[in-house]
């Protein structure tokens, strides 16, 4: 049985979160709106996943009206995005009434396709979500997050998809977030689902391991009833199959999509224009990569990696990390890596690979983890690694969100006259401190987003890694470590020359003129370093979340005194005596790193 096949472009989501860090802004979505609108595309793919995040916290966009615009700009057409289950779009699980509350005005403001997924595949956490989008009237798809181990099988896919359907979503997608997937293994788990069920069934696949539109067409002949691609210039590698390969490939054949190729690949030339003025988030680690294929790590994990490691210097142990990672996801039990899994598997893997010692640090989201606070492991977790953890504390064995109470009366109290909408309370609910700091700047009229580096026009001066490419450094003056990236964008010819600084992120357009010297700070003020057995310190730079003692206090032994940041991942400092806080050297916000001492107990 043949017949036409439907198509999911990724191309305002996914492929710019793929490829770009979710840079991509509203501005350079809008004008080419008007002709995606008429490709005949099933849906697009607009909205969720990280793109909430980098809105607030790199582009100073409101997400919500960037949603309002895209579906102004696009009348004819779905639109769709993905729903990370009871953690919505956030890194923790929200409470029911918040779910339902998000659900309910992503869907006014102009969401119609809900793809719902839960990184454990643990059912349980999907049911609020499926509920309140049939409640909006909306398309509730169920998401089988596909990754291979001993645990997952074609069977246990099926189970979980009969599940979802008898929950009433409306479609199965199959979410192959790492490109594990390969021709015939997709073609086999396609079969099964269309046997079990009446439902259409959806292949989106990362063509890391350069496999996917092989493996889009073993589906397609297997029952398949739609495919996510992405345009061409922002296809491909960590992205997905090129739509216009795919059209063609189909095209004149009894799956034809019917979709207009010679549309298409104008948009196509769109985006590759677009694509040049993000330069600076391209990512080496962003193309074909078959070790996907071994180490399991979707791209978007792997770029996130290198610039952690390269902001320890460390770049060099890579694949210490990538060795480490499939380690460090059979002790939790195989969970499928897609956030959060992935950022909490990956950053213990992080934490063992550069302190020497496995599990020497065990983060906050590992101990929830081991917990059952995220839900269901899929396999068997390592329970020695478990009381490691968490000690006497008892596992739940509940769905986490029938323990929370509801919250979001008490959220809106918490952020109070800085929301002007409910859509406001949803923005803080989801990332409390980047929400407030945006919603604060909103309120100052300050929200400025970051700089976008010029493109390469052949004109400027090279910078030292090549024209218009940032160069990185990391520096340590007097036990300070500073992230510094400089690209030069001056004229030939000029005694000045032009260049974009960026130190630790912060992005300034500074000018340099010959000297003769240059004089370093006196590091006055700087924090000493750890000797002394009562001397608290880290073994990982980040940030102060929190001081949970002050001067004065008795602490134990073990005792938790802070809780730092890295990498969004939380860890507890302990103390390493018994005795009497002497002195707390730190607030919190404050950056901090290793050797340091933060606080002193005597």
């Amino acid at each position: 049985m043949t017949k036409k096949i439907t198509v999911t472009d990724t191309i305002l989501r996914d492929a710019h979160q793929s490829l770009l860090a979710t840079r991509m802004r509203t501005e350079d979505m809008l004008p080419i709106c008007d002709k995606l609108d008429k490709v005949g595309y099933w849906s697009l793919e607009v909205w969720g996943g990280a793109t909430f995040d980098a809105c607030v916290r790199f582009l100073k966009e409101d997400p919500w009206e960037r949603l309002r615009k895209l579906k102004a700009a696009l009348p004819n057409t779905r639109l769709q995005m993905l729903l990370r289950g009871q953690n919505l779009l956030g890194y923790r699980h929200y409470s029911d009434d918040v779910v339902r509350a998000f659900v309910a005005k992503a869907a006014v403001n102009g969401i119609d396709v809900f793809r719902i997924f839960d990184a454990m595949n643990d059912v349980r956490n999907l049911r609020v979500s499926i509920e309140a989008v049939k409640a909006a009237g909306k398309h509730a798809q169920g998401t089988i997050c596909y990754t291979t181990s001993p645990v997952h099988t074609i069977d246990a896919f099926v189970t979980q998809a009969k599940v979802m359907a008898d929950m009433g979503v409306d479609s199965i997608a199959i979410k192959d977030m790492a490109g594990l997937l390969t021709p015939y293994a997709t073609g086999e788990l396609v079969a099964a689902l269309k046997d079990a069920l009446p439902l259409e069934v959806v292949v989106h696949s990362h063509d890391t391991a350069g496999v996917a539109s092989m493996c889009q067409l073993k589906a397609i002949e297997n029952g398949a009833d739609r495919i996510d691609t992405a345009i061409s210039s922002m296809a491909w590698g960590t992205s997905h199959p090129g739509t216009e390969s795919m059209v063609a490939a189909l095209r004149g054949t009894p799956y034809d999509t019917g979709l207009d190729l010679e549309l298409i690949q104008e948009i196509g030339l769109y985006f590759y224009a677009v694509r040049k003025k993000y330069h600076q988030f391209e990512s080496e680690f962003t193309g074909v990569d078959t070790r996907v294929q071994v180490n399991q790590v979707p791209g978007g994990m792997i770029s996130n990696l290198a610039n952690q490691l390269k902001e320890q210097g460390a770049l060099n142990r890579m694949d210490e990390v990538l060795a480490e990672i499939p380690k460090v996801r059979a002790d939790l039990g195989y969970p499928p890596l897609v956030t959060p899994t992935s950022q909490i598997v990956g950053t213990q893997a992080f934490f063992n690979v550069l302190a020497g010692e496995r599990y020497k640090t065990i983060t906050n989201e590992v101990k929830l983890y081991l917990q059952g606070r995220y839900g269901r492991a899929p396999g068997q977790v390592d329970e020695k690694l478990r009381r490691q953890a968490i000690g006497s504390e008892d596992v739940i064995d509940v769905r986490p969100a029938d323990l929370l109470k509801p919250e979001l009366a008490k959220l809106r109290g918490e952020i109070g006259a800085l929301a002007k909408s409910e859509e406001d309370v949803l923005t803080y609910a989801m990332f409390p401190d980047i929400g407030r700091k945006f919603l604060e700047e909103r309120e100052a009229g300050t929200l400025t987003p970051e700089t976008l580096l010029p493109i390469p026009s052949g004109n400027g001066v090279a910078a030292p890694g090549g024209e218009g490419v940032p160069t990185e450094f990391v520096i340590d003056v007097h036990g300070e470590t500073y992230r510094v990236d400089i690209t030069g964008v001056g004229i030939k010819g000029e005694g000045k020359r032009h260049f974009y600084l960026s130190i630790d992120g912060m992005p300034e357009e500074v000018v340099f003129e010959p000297l003769n010297e240059f004089v370093g700070g006196s590091g006055a003020g700087k924090r000493k370093q750890a000797s002394a057995p009562g001397d608290v310190s880290t073994t990982m730079p980040g940030n102060i979340v929190d001081v949970l003692v002050k001067e004065g206090d008795a602490v134990k032994a073990g005792q938790a005194v802070l809780i730092t940041e890295a990498m969004k991942m939380e860890t507890e400092v302990q103390a390493p005596i018994a005795g009497t806080v002497k002195a707390v050297h730190v607030a919190k916000g404050d950056r901090v790193n290793p050797g340091e001492v933060l606080i002193e107990i005597a």
